[in-house]
């Protein structure tokens, strides 16, 4: 190992979630780190984004970073009730008398991705770690010794380790020549923010809703999901929908009013629509063992089962782990083991992640003639056995089991 690294920080391509998470979880294990990103500090964060933080992601961002978990607990919401139903027909209702958990952390919280990252900008400055602005990865050259990276503000930078967490469309990535494999979702999803109402008596019920068949939105799936401030509005589009269309003020003011009611209609914040992507990286490190992908970097989920973030806390937690090791290895061997090791276990993690949420992708564009039927019969049931509205409560997030690999946490 060069005798340099110990004086040289980890470069992190990106400041999201993931980016700012391995920076803090390297800082908690004495490790130098610095964040690079492409956008400038004022860029627009609009959009709820990734909501649900699930508790095992809490324990770790409390670990890395003591007090961030319990600020999101606090900022964030546990709704109480899971209610499903079915082209007009309520087929399931279960309200929680507790958050679950382990006591100190529920067993998720319901929270603004921006409000998140507030959280984690906060944690950055108190840790005394840089994020240098307007400073977009544009090379990649990685060696046995380290990397060398050149960014768009003209500087050029030495680092023993270099973690890619910039996104889908991550410069890194394509530097160390990784290509994603997989597919895209055959529906459009439109995704919208909406204000809660000020009088508390007048708010809708909170709960998770999700309704199949809606035929108040022209027979569309429809999930309603709050948060702290709001609420998530998912639509899943059908055949022959033009999203551009759908997606329109005056569109999207009758599709709040026909699933929240006409006192929400003026209270749409922001709408998109998406195809959801369910791919993965061929590898999650460089040649050289120098190099590690994490978050949307190594890999995009359909959002069913909230595994996006989440997963890539995971990677951010488990990549600082194995550079820290790394970082003050006194053989070669047994830094390469450390990042290879990372690699197996979250190219494994991803694999599961895909695949389960590519099952609930699978049900909920009902194109398989054994899923419908099974769908159709759990509906008829559902007023006389609980476990088949139970099954439409849950089918659409996909399983609930952690990946195959020993891990503190789920994801």
């Amino acid at each position: 190992m060069s005798t340099t690294d110990a004086d040289r920080p980890v470069l992190i391509a990106g400041a999201g979630p993931v980016g700012m998470t391995t920076a803090l979880a390297l800082n908690a294990r004495g490790v130098p780190a610095t964040i690079l990103e492409a956008d400038s500090a004022d860029r627009d964060r609009s959009g709820s984004r990734a909501i649900y933080v699930h508790g095992t992601t809490l324990h770790t961002l409390e670990r890395v970073h003591p007090g961030l978990g319990e600020n999101l607990v606090e900022e964030g919401l546990v709704w109480p009730t899971r209610r499903t139903c079915w082209r007009g027909k309520e087929v399931f209702k279960r309200t929680y008398d507790n958050p679950g958990g382990d006591g100190k952390f529920p067993h998720f919280t319901s929270v603004p991705q921006v409000r998140t990252e507030e959280f984690m900008h906060e944690a950055l400055d108190e840790a005394g770690i840089d994020i240098h602005w307007d400073c977009a990865v544009e090379t990649v050259e990685s060696s046995p010794d380290g990397v060398h990276v050149e960014t768009s503000d003209g500087q050029e930078w030495e680092t023993p380790y270099l973690v890619g967490a910039d996104g889908g469309g991550s410069t890194v990535r394509d530097e160390i020549g990784a290509e994603f494999e997989g597919d895209q979702s055959k529906n459009s999803f439109i995704i919208a923010d909406v204000d809660e109402l000020e009088d508390e008596d007048e708010q809708w019920p909170l709960e998770r809703l999700f309704h199949y068949d809606d035929p108040d939105v022209g027979g569309r799936n429809v999930m309603l999901v709050p948060f702290t401030g709001g609420w998530r509005l998912d639509i899943q589009c059908i055949e022959d929908d033009d999203p551009d269309e759908l997606v329109t003020d005056e569109k999207m003011r009758e599709f709040v009013t026909a699933v929240m009611g006409e006192e929400y209609a003026d209270n749409l914040t922001w709408v998109s629509s998406y195809k959801f992507l369910q791919v993965m990286a061929d590898t999650f490190v460089d040649e050289h063992r120098r190099v590690l992908l994490a978050g949307e970097a190594a890999h995009l989920l359909a959002p069913f089962g909230a595994r996006g973030m989440n997963s890539g806390i995971a990677d951010a937690d488990e990549a600082a782990s194995a550079v820290a090791v790394a970082y003050r290895a006194q053989t070669d061997a047994v830094a390469r083991d450390e990042v290879e090791l990372y690699a197996a276990r979250r190219e494994k993690a991803a694999e599961y992640n895909l695949n389960a949420a590519g099952q609930a992708l699978e049900y909920l564009q009902g194109e398989n003639p054994a899923t419908v039927l099974r769908k159709e019969a759990a509906a008829s049931l559902a007023d006389y056995f609980e476990p088949a509205g139970e099954y439409l409560d849950d089918a659409p997030y996909g399983p609930h089991d952690a990946p195959p690999i020993v891990s503190t946490g789920n994801y």
